[in-house]
């Protein structure tokens, strides 16, 4: 299947030299950004929770450093909601790296044109903006929802996901109504794998390097769809 190819060509790229220096770099801004918010929360809560409060029977409680070193739990929930919007800020830093990569080395007849860096810039902000909106409807529907409320976050980070890392990979070698055309086109296979990439969010260490991999797997799936591994693609660059 060639959702499933693409991303097993986008695994293997990422064991590439060129590929995996970026991958270690968002792995070490990953680790800096959460550690950064845990330890905002954490003096937060410090900061602002009374200090000691008196209980009969029990007597004196350090109410603020409790609270703030049970903020600590809330890391594994911070990285499951907050993730996504993560991975697709960092996309917006590393993709076209990628890409670049992965066509000259699998595509060097049919590579494409870098995207405009502001152009670039503001396709993230958007879906960081969209996916972070989507990650909190998701915590508060979490207590409605039970059980349902995982698989509305993969659905609508999937569609979202499969949306900007495609438009990415294919408006280095189209226009933006061509591109659109074509994700519409593929619409089910796009979600596909932007499910797929939502899901591999949520594994503990893989997830750090997951935007990259979208972003070669994206290039990847580009190619594949449009028929453009060769010189004859039917969608050329308007």
């Amino acid at each position: 299947m060639i959702v499933f190819r693409a991303l097993l060509l986008g695994w293997l790229d990422l064991l590439r030299p060129r590929i995996l220096t970026l991958a270690l770099t968002g792995v070490a801004l990953t680790i800096l950004l959460f550690v950064a918010l845990q330890s905002a929360l954490f003096w937060a809560v410090r900061s602002l929770v009374p200090g000691d409060l008196s209980l009969p029977w029990i007597g004196t409680l350090d109410v603020g450093s409790a609270l703030s070193w049970g903020s600590l739990a809330l890391f594994p929930l911070m990285g499951f909601f907050l993730m996504a919007p993560v991975a697709a800020g960092f996309a917006g830093l590393f993709a076209e790296r990628v890409a670049d990569v992965v066509e000259e080395m699998h595509y060097p007849t049919r590579r494409g044109t870098s995207l405009d860096f502001l152009d670039g810039l503001l396709e993230s902000v958007a879906v960081v903006l969209a996916v972070l909106a989507v990650a909190i409807l998701s915590l508060f529907l979490t207590p409605v929802l039970g059980p349902l409320a995982p698989l509305l976050l993969f659905a609508a980070n999937g569609w979202l996901l499969g949306r900007e890392f495609f438009q990415m990979a294919a408006r280095r070698h189209m226009d933006e109504p061509q591109a659109t055309a074509l994700r519409k086109a593929n619409a089910g296979r796009v979600t596909l794998a932007g499910v797929l990439v939502a899901v591999a969010l949520v594994i503990p260490v893989v997830n750090i390097a997951v935007p990259l991999l979208a972003a070669a797997a994206f290039t990847h799936l580009f190619h594949l769809l449009s028929g453009s591994a060769g010189q004859g693609s039917r969608y050329p660059r308007g």
